[in-house]
């Protein structure tokens, strides 16, 4: 049977993973994509990195996410059975049902806003001091805050007349788009991150027991399918969206951390591109590697496996309008017990003493 799974890497990943392998104690980091539903497939994997593979090691892991990826990796945070936390991660994403009000064609965003934020409490709430205080994990939860006059607060003309502004300025030069967005990071203040964040215009900010919720839930913000999201606590004033509009994939420059002595970053992803933004995936040119990812190891499900999931692709949101409620459920809790392939064949490549990997 042909492998569910693909390993990709930078140049320094590369040569490192043919000397030595995969190696528990080489990881700095594992950042965690925005996509939405795209996530679950990475469900298996995620119960046996956490539960099974890091633990063989004792350095800290930073682990970074924007959207479904900070839901992710805050589930990783809690304590107790990861593997557990990570299947009720995912029947809570799979069990989402977001109906319209009477009268209503589509949910508004403040009713999903509003079932959404209950569905974090429910997962996370009362657990906050204990996840932040995870003796291995330093979570860093990404954000995008509005920065331009149109985009310093929501309005019905308002936020797509900003949002159409960012798009313009992001199309001529991503770093513009920091004129109308820009990137906030909540961030476990115990360990420095080590990364460099010059190539967009950024903040950081302290995580707290105050702002967990509120950074998770503003990090999952889509603009117009949610409200944006404001008065987050020890943040700068101001609205606050998904954070996969800054930082769609996280292509961040991770080349600081080859200096440490856990010098890779491992990404679980569903793709084999690291695309910078949101308003990015337009433009194929910014899909391509650059030297950011020298030291990124990319495990991305193989194309041919995933041609042979329920219908014939992963989880995406337009499942949430183009199949029934049944059927999107169905379909998609097929492809998170189809994940443990993913998981089976890291773990068979972890064993092995050499890994060869693809170029990014």
């Amino acid at each position: 049977m042909d492998p569910a799974l693909q390993v990709f890497a930078g140049p320094a990943a590369r040569a490192r993973l043919a000397e030595r392998g995969l190696q528990p104690s080489d990881i700095a980091a594992i950042p965690a994509a925005a996509g939405g539903p795209k996530g679950l497939i990475l469900n298996g994997l995620d119960c046996h990195l956490f539960a099974h593979w890091l633990p063989q090691s004792d350095q800290p892991v930073h682990l970074l996410g924007a959207s479904i990826g900070a839901w992710r990796m805050a589930t990783a945070c809690l304590p107790g059975n990861a593997d557990a936390h990570f299947r009720a991660m995912a029947e809570a994403y799979v069990g989402q049902r977001y109906d319209p009000e009477p009268g209503r064609k589509r949910p508004s965003a403040a009713g999903v806003s509003a079932k959404f934020a209950r569905t974090l409490a429910d997962f996370f709430g009362g657990q906050e001091a204990a996840l932040l205080q995870h003796p291995r994990w330093r979570l860093h939860v990404v954000t995008s805050r509005g920065r331009s006059r149109l985009l310093q607060r929501e309005g019905r003309w308002r936020t797509p007349l900003g949002y159409l502004g960012a798009f313009a300025a992001n199309a001529l030069h991503r770093p513009w788009l920091g004129a109308w967005l820009e990137r906030v990071v909540f961030s476990d203040g115990r360990t420095p991150l080590g990364v460099d964040w010059r190539d967009f215009r950024t903040q950081r900010v302290d995580l707290s027991e105050a702002n967990l919720l509120p950074s998770l839930l503003a990090s999952c913000s889509i603009p117009f399918w949610l409200q944006a999201q404001s008065n987050l606590p020890g943040a700068p004033a101001g609205v606050y969206w998904d954070g996969g509009i800054t930082d769609y994939h996280l292509h961040w420059d991770y080349r600081p951390l080859q200096h440490s002595a856990s010098p890779l970053v491992l990404y679980p992803h569903f793709q084999p591109q690291v695309v910078p933004g949101w308003l990015d995936k337009a433009w194929k040119r910014r899909h391509r590697p650059s030297a950011f990812l020298d030291n990124l190891v990319l495990l991305v499900p193989n194309p041919d496996w995933v041609r042979r999931l329920p219908g014939g692709k992963l989880p995406d949101r337009s499942d949430f309008t183009d199949l029934g409620v049944d059927e999107r459920q169905r379909r998609w809790r097929a492809a998170v017990a189809e994940s443990q392939r993913l998981a089976d064949d890291f773990a068979r490549l972890s064993a092995q003493s050499s890994v060869q990997a693809l170029p990014l």
